[in-house]
């Protein structure tokens, strides 16, 4: 698989959408995750830029996210 530079996260209430590219923009990861199951997802992957939608919940998550 190809290095994952950018990974865009759709936020919903229980079903997030997760879409990583490379370098070149292709689309190497398409998966959906529960809610639970994000923060286990995100901790796997190397360090990369996260893309979300500007909402309430974006706050919170970015920090999650972002936390060592």
């Amino acid at each position: 698989m190809s290095e994952i530079i950018t990974v865009e996260l759709d936020l919903a209430k229980n079903v997030f959408q997760v879409h990583g590219a490379d370098t070149r923009g292709a689309a190497v990861l398409r998966r959906k995750l529960r809610r639970a199951d994000v923060l286990e997802f995100f901790a796997k992957l190397p360090s990369c830029l996260v893309a979300m939608e500007a909402c309430g919940g974006a706050h919170f998550r970015g920090r999650e996210l972002s936390r060592p």
